[in-house]
């Protein structure tokens, strides 16, 4: 696999005659199958090629050491070889770990506690992924707050006097009513997973006082059309990554998908003949169709035929840094978004991602008077009650079917 990098004899030798040089042909194939650019494949062959000559002219027993590593890497003078030194070994570590001492991790005392908690969420009380990962959180930092504030007191000696010490705690970490609403109703679960599991026997939850939320007390966060718009336009298409944050753009402003079901989409997951995008995944569990609209359908498929990297996953959008694999985590989309917002000098509400291209969809479908009805089925909603904060917003509808107020003017 070599030969894919390197054509000249002499450096295909010098290569492959270190200590790592059994396994260089491996890597380099690592480098390929994972989309690494060319050239940056070569200078990682090249650091791991200079690792292997110290190796063998240091006379390193393998495993390779951690303090094997540093001193090799710190030998660079300069940060920008330090850096790819590191980065080269880091990818030699991941192909060939049997060749190096994997470092110890201190383990972390809480874990069997966590992964019955995981399991408990998971199995008895069937919540959702993303959810359980939200609660693992908030039980990470209520333990990290109890072992601050009582060092080597067991769960079984936890008062309702301290829960209320926590909640004062947690609450002065957000001044959000929905935040604050959120914060109480994880360690409500996580106070009521303890009486259940046995390691309390106290009704601690009681002591937790409820956080009023109101579902239609608040306007959603909200752009104007205009500036959605403003926002697409400003992407600069001349890379393959501004192609793919173009598509993703427009497919959200016009479907509206969540962030997750933007991840999950896959290529056959597209009728491209109906015009037609099936979401699946969905957070109702059902699985929906959305029109695809020309200019979302022509820059989707621009970014299919000329700009997608070239990989075995199914996944529409993908990340294009190596190693090439789907996009993940929610906050690449966010980051996204919120890139396109700042490029075209548009002042950020509070928290920007996926969601708020989905808000000013949705108020833009009822500033158009579109049924009600119709919009939920868009944007995958169970209950028509869920779209009715959008109402809200469409002054000039509510204004035409207000009553008269009694004894007012005729």
């Amino acid at each position: 696999m070599l030969e894919l990098y390197f054509k000249y004899p002499r450096v295909l030798r010098r290569l492959r005659d270190g200590e790592l040089g059994g396994e260089m042909d491996r890597i380099a194939g690592y480098l390929w199958e994972n989309g690494y650019k060319r050239g940056s494949a070569k200078v990682y062959l090249r650091r791991l090629g200079r690792f292997s000559d110290h190796l063998s002219h240091a006379a390193c027993n393998t495993p390779i050491g951690q303090a094997v590593v540093e001193a090799f890497v710190d030998a660079y003078p300069t940060k920008a070889p330090r850096q790819a030194a590191r980065t080269a070994i880091e990818l030699a570590r991941r192909v060939v770990p049997e060749r190096f001492i994997i470092p110890c991790v201190e383990p972390d005392p809480h874990q069997p506690f966590l992964d019955a908690y995981l399991n408990h969420l998971r199995q008895v009380r069937g919540i959702a992924p993303k959810t359980c990962e939200e609660l693992l959180l908030a039980a990470r930092r209520i333990l990290g707050w109890y072992d601050a504030h009582f060092p080597k007191h067991s769960l079984a000696s936890l008062t309702g006097e301290q829960v209320l010490a926590l909640v004062e705690h947690l609450l002065a970490l957000s001044c959000n009513h929905q935040t604050r609403a959120l914060i109480t109703s994880n360690l409500r679960m996580f106070l009521r997973y303890l009486r259940w599991s046995g390691l309390n026997d106290q009704d601690l939850a009681r002591f937790v006082p409820r956080t009023p939320r109101y579902r239609l007390a608040h306007l959603p966060p909200r752009l104007a059309w205009a500036d959605v718009r403003r926002a697409i336009e400003t992407v600069d298409v001349t890379t393959s990554v501004g192609i793919r944050n173009r598509a993703i753009l427009l497919l959200v402003a016009t479907t509206g998908l969540r962030n997750k079901e933007l991840r999950s989409l896959e290529l056959h997951d597209i009728r491209w003949r109906s015009a037609e995008v099936i979401v699946r995944q969905t957070k109702s569990k059902r699985d929906r169709v959305v029109p695809l609209l020309q200019e979302a359908g022509e820059a989707l498929a621009d970014y299919v035929l000329h700009a997608r990297p070239k990989s075995g996953s199914q996944r529409v959008f993908l990340q294009h840094l190596p190693p090439v694999r789907p996009i993940e985590g929610s906050s690449i989309i966010s980051r996204i978004v919120r890139t396109a917002l700042e490029r075209a000098d548009i002042v950020l509400p509070p928290v920007v991602g996926a969601h708020l291209i989905r808000h000013s969809l949705a108020t833009q479908l009822v500033g158009q008077r579109r049924p009600i009805n119709e919009i939920a089925d868009l944007l995958g909603h169970r209950s028509i009650d869920t779209t009715a904060i959008y109402v809200k917003v469409a002054l000039p509808q509510l204004a035409d079917v207000a009553l008269p107020f009694p004894g007012g003017a005729r």
